[in-house]
């Protein structure tokens, strides 16, 4: 395995063959697309119409641009190959992912003007090349709470673009925490009427989702190839449901607000039978809006409840997750009390041992990697950042980039690994800018770690690839942090 000869693609492709000559797009380039890549197709359109003026129409017969099936058994379902000559370029992949992953790696292969929002002056090149590449891990993901601060539909869905254009394939949403409940159940309306009204620092109005608007997340979100992930969490982090229905606390009062940042102390009522209808609902209607496979249950920092309890409460929701047809995700905490091993553990510790996680590996789950101190992208950079936490350490990008997810935590070897997920916490992020300048470019650091293969990690080859991101996040309006461990190209 070489280091790519096209020194600015992140992530770093299985496999680059550069050949001779250009292929230019002109203002009657046509796209070709079979059934399957009908949507990739036209998200790879939307971005080149806006930069080029170019119309770029879709059709299933001729093209300059072709998407078509039947990438090499290698590439899998989320590989792809990519092939630009003179006369065309050609993406062949087996599903619509492996489409949407080749479309991430073209954008970089274009001049960063491509990413604008207004029409750009050509011409637009790209270098003639042979890619054939494929994911080191299934779960590429990126996580963004908006319980402790909420974001609207807008917001979220300005990361989502960003998050695509690194491979990224699952948006983790943090949707309830002591401080908000952030989407709409219409079986206890007063989770988001009640829970919904406050967030970190005291705001208050009507800060959730909707279920349309929600609804509308997940297709947007789909039509970039991401998958998004709910998170419900339980027992503990639970204030705003608390706030929101006395019968959800163990003497039928309603908790008051919280607003602040500690974790810890809340619980639902363990053995009341009308938390568990609570809970069946939440879960049932979560999932029904939810078409991906997957239901995040929380299970974190459960102070307030025993052991005993907690086991307790496990043993009852777990199986109800699996009833609505969903695959259980939680912080690691909780797979003590799990011997499904299809339920998936999160580890989020800063510790490099954890035996409850390494003999649920022995068992038979895969582990998704976030340890804090690595990819937590709401720890701060260094200690002059006016943003971020520092409970983990400081989290510079190297500190993001530098570390084996195969061979990070002790008895968790490759093999166990799901993927990597950089969750991004909002205690102190509020707006969209904060969100980028904790993000960037530490989510690109990760998202190489999630996709390139294990053979080219090295800090001094991806410093230079990672600073040539900047031309194209200052295209885009990105607040990336300018971390003084990268090479950043001087600005004209």
């Amino acid at each position: 395995m070489t280091q790519s000869p096209l020194p600015h693609l992140v992530p770093h492709p299985v496999e680059v063959t550069p050949s001779q000559g250009t292929h230019t797009l002109a203002p009657d380039t046509t796209i070709q697309a079979t059934a399957a890549a009908g949507e990739p197709a036209q998200r790879l359109a939307e971005i080149l119409r806006r930069s080029t003026g170019f119309a770029l129409p879709i059709n299933d017969t001729t093209g300059s641009i072709r998407f078509t099936d039947g990438a090499a058994e290698e590439q899998s379902t989320e590989g792809y190959q990519l092939d630009v000559t003179s006369e065309a370029i050609t993406i062949r992949a087996n599903s619509p992912a492996g489409h949407f992953n080749a479309i991430a790696t073209l954008r970089q292969l274009l001049d960063p003007r491509i990413e604008a929002r207004s029409r750009q002056q050509g011409p637009w090149q790209i270098p003639a090349v042979s890619i054939r590449d494929h994911p080191r891990y299934h779960h590429r993901g990126a996580m963004l709470d908006v319980a402790r601060h909420f974001f609207t539909p807008a917001e979220v869905e300005r990361y989502i673009d960003q998050i695509a254009a690194y491979k990224i394939n699952y948006l983790h949403l943090h949707l309830t925490d002591d401080q908000g409940w952030r989407l709409e159940i219409k079986s206890w309306p007063d989770l988001t009427r009640t829970g919904g009204s406050t967030e970190v620092g005291g705001r208050t109005g009507d800060l959730h989702y909707t279920q349309a608007e929600y609804e509308d997340l997940v297709e947007y979100a789909a039509n970039r190839g991401i998958t998004v992930i709910p998170e419900i969490d339980v027992p503990g982090h639970t204030n705003a449901a608390q706030a929101s229905y006395p019968e959800l606390n163990d003497d039928d009062r309603a908790k008051p607000h919280y607003t602040g940042t500690d974790v810890g102390f809340s619980s639902l009522a363990i053995h009341k039978d009308v938390t568990y209808t609570f809970v069946e609902d939440v879960i049932r209607e979560v999932a029904a809006l939810t078409p991906g496979p997957y239901l995040h249950i929380g299970g974190d920092e459960a102070l307030s409840t025993s052991e005993e309890d907690y086991a307790t409460f496990m043993a009852r929701v777990l199986p109800l997750v699996k009833k609505y047809g969903k695959t259980a995700i939680g912080w690691h905490e909780f797979i003590k009390t799990s011997d499904d091993p299809a339920t998936i553990p999160q580890f989020w510790a800063t510790t490099t041992t954890d035996d409850d996680v390494a003999a649920a590996a022995r068992r038979g789950h895969k582990v998704l990697m976030s340890p804090a101190n690595r990819v937590y992208l709401d720890i701060k950079y260094d200690d002059t950042m006016p943003l971020g936490l520092v409970w983990a350490g400081l989290v510079d990008v190297r500190d993001t980039y530098d570390w084996n997810p195969g061979a990070y935590l002790e008895g968790v070897s490759e093999e166990h690994v799901h993927g990597v997920e950089a969750p991004l916490w909002t205690e102190t992020v509020t707006t969209s800018a904060d969100v980028e300048h904790m993000a960037f470019p530490r989510l690109a650091a990760a998202a190489e770690l999630a996709w390139a293969p294990a053979e080219v990690h090295d800090w001094e080859a991806f410093a230079p690839r990672l600073a040539a991101q900047a031309e194209r996040w200052r295209v885009q309006g990105v607040n990336f942090h300018p971390s003084p461990q990268v090479p950043w190209p001087q600005q004209d």
